[in-house]
């Protein structure tokens, strides 16, 4: 089981190599301003995708893990 300081520290590095380190700042400084509801997030986050689009797209991803 990873530690929540492991799970933190891989976000980081996550977001800092997709965003550079000014702009994962200011995603951090964002994300703390407002209130954010990850449950609603996550419930929104597919509303707009079918089935079929869904599992297309877990699938490649779950592919592009095997290649890592």
């Amino acid at each position: 089981m990873i530690s929540d300081t492991a799970i933190k520290q891989k976000g980081f590095e996550a977001l800092k190599d997709k965003l550079g380190i000014v702009k994962m700042e200011r995603f951090i400084m964002l994300i703390n301003r407002e209130k954010f509801d990850y449950t609603k997030w996550r419930k929104d986050l597919f509303e707009d995708m079918d089935i079929e689009e869904l599992s297309r797209k877990a699938n490649e991803f779950s592919q592009s893990l095997k290649k890592s």
